[in-house]
């Protein structure tokens, strides 16, 4: 069982930036994990897919941050961080960090579908 922690939410001003953590408890490696990704939810809309990224370092983003965010991993692959930048009022929501044993990065966003594995959240806000 993977247990998943995220920090570095909080209110930033448009245009700022933020920095996402989520811990694992375990390593990835050795719970199978090959994926981690990163979702978001805003006030009555869907669970969105922002980045995913491989036990290989392949990434993929949805259209929406390409360019602002970046997905990035360390190298014990026990911590995923997702850097945000130029934010922008659409992107305050709550923020998640997933898990799954499916290789990603093959070329689309990541699925709600696919991870069984999921943190509980940090609220990312942004005032204009």
């Amino acid at each position: 069982q993977v247990q998943l922690v995220e920090s570095g939410g909080g209110p930033v001003q448009e245009g700022g930036s933020l920095r996402l953590s989520c811990a694992a408890s375990v390593s990835t490696s050795s719970a199978h994990i090959r994926c981690m990704a990163w979702f978001r939810q805003g006030p009555g809309k869907e669970r969105e897919g922002v980045a995913c990224i491989s036990f290989r370092g392949h990434t993929n983003y949805v259209d929406s941050v390409k360019g602002r965010f970046t997905i990035s991993q360390d190298s014990a692959q026990n911590n995923v961080y997702l850097q945000m930048n130029n934010l922008a009022p659409e992107d305050s929501a709550m923020y998640y960090c997933a898990a799954a044993e499916f290789l990603c990065g093959g070329g689309y966003p990541p699925t709600v579908k696919d991870f069984p594995y999921w943190g509980q959240g940090t609220q990312v806000t942004i005032s204009s």
